[in-house]
């Protein structure tokens, strides 16, 4: 729920999912956590006392965070088991179809959104599609790294969870976007516990290599990683200045702090 200038990062995780043709949305949150349902539902006598008092572009605005025939389910994670639990929690809402992962917390600007681009890729040759991008070789124990295919359209050839950099494979690393198919829930069942005491999504992931294609992507954009301070400071800077009302404001007031 962090924001990043007008939204918080889950609206701005909607609007990419949407654009990609997501119609079913499924959060899978922790106990007690009940702020994102509140930022998504709708509010009738809100609404109503904005009609009466005019402010139809503030009203627009509220409507729009969830378009019609979009829905919303929500799903407790009983215990932080893990971003592998985390998916099959909401196995039963996605049930028998390809579907997105996307974790919030990796802001990814480009047009179209990355998950658009990573459908059209899964429209090109239909395996499952991961998002990845180039990493320092000493930051490999920060995430899952791969190692692909070049000649078979990247396909995934090993899928190691933050390894060590003299042992990781390449210094491709996965970034907080997934287009898997539902294959990847019976791996998730029967993997057990990873690294960490968690059921690790990459674990699950490399189970299914031998079986089905699963793609690295290198998507077009730049990824604001909004779990570290830096990561979310950069990207508060580059969305305010790209904001239609905020931007060339904020340009010169950055202006002025660089020139003191």
């Amino acid at each position: 729920m962090l924001p990043i200038v007008d939204k918080p990062l889950i609206q701005y995780a909607v609007e990419e999912a949407i654009e990609a043709g997501a119609t079913k949305l499924v959060f899978v949150t922790g106990s007690s956590k009940r702020a994102i349902e509140d930022h998504f539902d709708t509010d009738a006598e809100l609404e109503q006392a904005l009609v009466e008092s005019g402010k139809e572009k503030l009203l627009e605005s509220i409507r729009g965070i969830v378009p019609a025939g979009v829905s919303c389910i929500y799903i407790r994670q009983g215990k932080p088991l893990g971003l592998g639990h985390a998916v099959l929690c909401a196995r039963p809402a996605v049930g028998d179809e390809p579907f997105f992962v996307h974790l919030a917390d990796d802001l990814i600007a480009g047009t179209p959104g990355c998950l658009a681009q990573m459908a059209d890729e899964y429209n090109r040759h239909g395996g499952s599609v991961i998002a990845v991008e180039t990493v320092p070789r000493e930051s490999t124990s920060s995430y899952g790294i791969v190692a692909v295919d070049a000649s078979d359209d990247n396909r995934i050839t090993q899928i190691v969870e933050k390894p060590a950099p003299e042992d990781a494979p390449s210094d491709s690393a996965v970034v907080g976007r997934y287009l898997l198919r539902p294959e990847i829930f019976d791996k998730l069942e029967n993997i057990g516990k990873g690294a960490g005491g968690e059921i690790q999504l990459t674990d699950g992931i490399a189970n299914l290599l031998g079986e089905t294609a699963v793609h690295a992507y290198s998507f077009a954009g730049v990824r604001y990683d909004c779990g570290s301070k830096l990561g979310y400071l950069q990207a508060t800077v580059a969305y305010g200045l790209e904001h239609p009302d905020t931007g060339s404001q904020f340009r010169e007031h950055l202006k002025n702090v660089l020139s003191e």
